[in-house]
């Protein structure tokens, strides 16, 4: 057995990842990750004892050179005497119609397929190719945004099926494999695959992280940078299991009846404090940002005065009454007056309800001279994509003239901003921060520094 798939089988075993008899589908897109990861199941099926499947979804994102991916994977199966399970769908169209980025839309459609193969009972594992230059990829992005324990665990080995009836995961048996060992292998194999030429378009965040940030921490700060970000998240993991027991173990004493009682909550060490508010507020269905729970804690304390509650997203509140913290849902849903449009960059967008087009302008180099410095957002600090929508409650925003940032509840109400005018006030958001809003200086900590900057702009019709 070759070193390589040694090191495979170690850590399938090291995780649990397969048992004898298991049905795999092994995700194959036709990039080498994907090729390598079928390569290197079929030398460990006889000893691990599965039966193995492919799996190919098409995108039907770039064309023709799509179909030749589709192509590939099913030649490559029928060499290896493989069942092919294949689907496809409009990846782009189903973006437009859910305002959605085609890297989300892409995976929503792809995981769906998987979890249709999964619950048929057809198969009970799906094994894709992430690699650990994927995992430190992750790590990174998720430290960029900003992240706890649960955001440090990055790309977890595997990932049950709550859907399924049976006990079904995807699985990701390479995750311990650095990607140039894996295109190493194939090239001693003589094993062709695909090449995407999208992974190196560097308007995707993953991919500047990819080509740029990644090779520069590792020439200047640490030959290891990708192996140290993927043993961060080993440890991450180990801790979030760990914290996530002792939330189950203390969550009844302090969560009853969608309430948190001060004082017990008061007893508990900080740390848990915000795990169980998190905990709470994901019982009810709703996910809280960082301040969301700061200001509940505040809350909780009377640090907040004569304040006795605190808005947070999706129309829920938090009334303090008689020791305790009590979720509440104010509204029955989304107002019907809430839009959100997907913003490539560079890219527009008309937007109806403010009867106004965005645009998100890409400027290089000595082109940024002509502009005001303070309307240039730093590109490597957005997304590949961001979306213009409505503000919410729990909205926050950090105007450049402000030394901290503000609701942009309160932001509206010194400008004398009412009504309806006020519930469109458009916002522009890459992933889950608010980077512009109408009428307000942008953010000092997203003012452009490197040689690529991005305007965004409302242009009236």
């Amino acid at each position: 057995m070759q070193k390589l798939a040694q090191s495979v089988l170690n850590y399938i075993r090291k995780h649990g990842l397969l048992k004898a008899g298991d049905r795999v589908g092994v995700a194959v897109s036709g990039g080498a990750d994907s090729v390598a990861s079928l390569r290197l199941l079929l030398e460990l099926r006889k000893e691990i004892g599965v039966v193995l499947s492919v799996v190919h979804f098409n995108h039907k994102l770039r064309g023709a050179a799509s179909d030749e991916d589709e192509r590939f994977v099913a030649q490559l199966a029928q060499e290896h005497r493989l069942e092919l399970h294949c689907e496809s769908g409009q990846v782009a169209a189903y973006a437009a119609a859910k305002h959605l980025s085609l890297e989300t839309a892409a995976r929503q459609m792809r995981y769906r397929y998987f979890r249709s193969l999964l619950e048929n009972s057809r198969l009970n594992r799906i094994a894709t190719g992430h690699t650990l230059d994927d995992q430190a990829e992750t790590v990174l992005l998720k430290i960029v945004r900003g992240a706890g324990t649960r955001g440090l665990a990055g790309i977890y080995p595997q990932l049950s099926v709550p859907s399924s009836q049976f006990s079904a995961f995807v699985i990701r048996p390479l995750l311990g494999i650095r990607r140039n060992d894996l295109e190493a292998y194939l090239l001693g194999l003589r094993q062709s695959w695909r090449e995407d030429k999208s992974n190196r378009d560097l308007r995707h965040m993953r991919n500047r992280v990819r080509h740029g940030i990644l090779p520069r921490l590792e020439h200047y700060l640490n030959p290891g940078v990708r192996e140290a970000f993927a043993e961060t998240a080993e440890i991450a993991r180990a801790e979030e299991e760990y914290w996530q027991k002792e939330v189950l173990r203390v969550l009844p004493s302090v969560w009853t009846r969608a309430a948190l009682t001060v004082s017990a909550l008061a007893h508990l060490p900080l740390a848990l404090q915000r795990r169980v508010i998190r905990a709470a507020s994901e019982s009810l269905g709703l996910r809280l940002d960082f301040h969301h729970v700061e200001e509940i804690l505040a809350l909780s304390s009377n640090q907040r005065g004569s304040d006795k509650g605190t808005e947070l997203p999706d129309g829920w509140v938090v009334l303090r009454n008689k020791g305790e913290l009590r979720f509440e849902l104010q509204k029955a849903g989304p107002s019907k007056l809430d839009y959100e449009y997907c913003l490539s960059i560079p890219g527009s967008v008309e937007v109806r309800e403010t009867e106004s087009r965005f645009e998100a302008v890409l400027i290089s180099g000595n082109a940024a001279k002509g502009y005001n410095p303070g309307d240039l957002l730093d590109r490597a600090l957005l997304a590949s994509e961001v979306k213009v929508r409505n503000w919410r409650p729990g909205d926050r925003f950090w105007p450049s003239h402000t030394k901290v940032p503000k609701k942009i509840k309160e932001l509206l109400q010194e400008r004398h901003v009412t009504g309806t005018e006020r519930k469109l006030w458009p916002v522009v958001v890459s992933e889950t921060d608010v980077v512009w809003l109408r009428g307000f200086p942008a953010p000092k900590g997203l003012l452009a520094r490197s040689d690529e900057a991005v305007l965004i702009r409302e242009v009236r019709a």
